[in-house]
């Protein structure tokens, strides 16, 4: 009995793991700000943050010729989520930086594979689809953090809008997802060609994500689909 207890909530977890994928992403951008503060935000982002590595791997569904491999490229993401390395110049710290993107890379393409697994969308799909939209904005925040390590003057920060001169992992988060929206990120400024070519990349797959893939999901979802 307790063993059809276990597999009930094993497949009741199992079909809602975008879902779930999707609050905690949403959580970790909620409790970024609080990251670098001491007390109860800093712990409970660096706890969010972790599990949110875990999920995902979990959620990809990695095969297991694959998993070692993931496992590999998430320790640095959990090193940044724990750890919360500054931004600079030193090899381990692009190092760290740059295996956390490729981590994001690989997350997206299994996820995006296995949601055009299914035959007919379905909750799950949508919200896969979406966890795929906040994951590559994580993933351009890693790209803009790397170019402003190798380059210390890509971003110009106005000291009206900004506290520091030089941009932070929440600042190149906070300019990837108002770049990928389009709504802006007023405050900072790209100055290098590098972070412009990035920046209009970024624009235009989030216009694209959303006005192609999501909304032809959504006008192809049906309520009565089984999930």
């Amino acid at each position: 009995m307790m063993h059809a207890t276990q597999s009930e909530q094993g497949s009741v977890l199992a079909g809602h793991r975008f879902s779930l994928l999707f609050v905690f992403l949403l959580a970790t951008l909620i409790l970024f700000p609080y990251a670098e503060a001491s007390g109860f935000g800093s712990y409970a982002f660096r706890v969010i943050g972790s599990l949110t590595i875990v999920i995902s791997v979990y959620a990809a569904n990695i095969h297991r010729s694959l998993l070692i491999f993931a496992i590999v490229l998430a320790v640095p993401a959990l090193f940044q989520r724990l750890v919360l390395p500054k931004i600079s110049v030193s090899a381990f710290s692009i190092f760290n930086i740059a295996l956390g993107f490729v981590f994001d890379v690989v997350i997206v393409v299994l996820i995006f594979r296995r949601m055009f697994a299914s035959k007919a969308p379905t909750p799950e799909t949508i919200f896969a689809a979406l966890c795929i939209y906040l994951l590559v904005g994580f993933s351009f925040a890693n790209v803009y953090g790397m170019v402003a390590a190798l380059q210390p003057n890509a971003f110009y920060l106005d000291p009206s809008a900004n506290l520091h001169k030089v941009p932070d992992r929440f600042d190149c988060l906070y300019y990837s997802f108002g770049t990928m929206t389009s709504l802006g990120a007023p405050g900072i400024t790209p100055v290098s060609s590098q972070a412009r070519s990035f920046s209009i990349v970024e624009a235009i797959i989030g216009v694209l994500y959303l006005a192609v893939l999501i909304a032809r999901l959504i006008a192809a979802y049906r309520p009565n689909s089984s999930a």
